[in-house]
């Protein structure tokens, strides 16, 4: 539902200025969330270039699409309003893409399924403990190093796509294990970003403050 101060109108010095549409924290329907179910519509195609073609342009053009519309739907959500909805959509979206891209990749004996393993068995935990601290009422903050973490999920993805580093066995290697090394560490600062946040609340308090995470 679009928010009240979408519509504020505010007279000023004889000049009516109005306040840039926003959402509410309980809207689903939003231009972010819009663009983030896109994003997860999409992901089946990727994955399909990803086992059909392999390593060509049109996989690594059909991957950038995908995974820069991460940054723009963030974009949406901080000038029109963050939701809870947006909150839980977002890193659920970056998951599949990666997770799927990923999968096909080992699939395809391109990438060794210790490290894709290791990194699903992160993601899915990392869902798991979020959903499981917000039902005690407490929200974890966002770490800078999660979208670190996804940066270099998708680099050791592209070393497999991008044609001219396709034939590169060591970079796409070191590049996975050093996306699983990162996955894995930043799950051990979530765990005790949560562990913190619930010594700290104080007692009776049934919410802790709420903030997007992105895992």
């Amino acid at each position: 539902m679009l928010s009240l101060k979408g519509r504020w109108r505010e007279r000023e010095g004889g000049a009516v200025t109005e306040a840039a549409p926003g959402y509410g924290p309980t809207a689903l329907a939003t231009p972010a969330n819009a663009l983030t179910a896109a994003r997860l519509l999409a992901t089946p195609a990727f994955v399909g270039l990803i086992l059909g073609q392999g390593a060509t342009w049109l996989t690594v053009a059909v991957g950038v699409v995908v995974a820069g519309s991460d940054g723009v739907d963030g974009w949406l959500a901080r000038r029109q309003g963050t939701t809870r909805s947006g909150a839980f959509l977002d890193p659920l979206a970056d998951k599949v893409v990666v997770l799927g891209a990923f999968f096909a990749l080992g699939a395809q004996g391109r990438l060794p399924w210790i490290p894709v393993g290791l990194i699903t068995a992160r993601e899915v935990g990392m869902s798991a403990y979020r959903s499981w601290a917000g039902r005690r009422g407490v929200s974890i903050p966002a770490r800078w190093s999660a979208k670190l973490k996804t940066v270099v999920q998708e680099v050791a993805i592209a070393t497999c796509l991008v044609p001219p580093l396709a034939s590169q066995h060591s970079l796409q290697l070191g590049a996975v294990w050093l996306a699983a090394a990162l996955t894995l560490t930043t799950f051990v600062q979530y765990v005790w970003d949560g562990r913190r946040a619930m010594r700290s609340r104080r007692p009776g308090d049934p919410h802790a403050p709420t903030s997007p995470s992105s895992a």
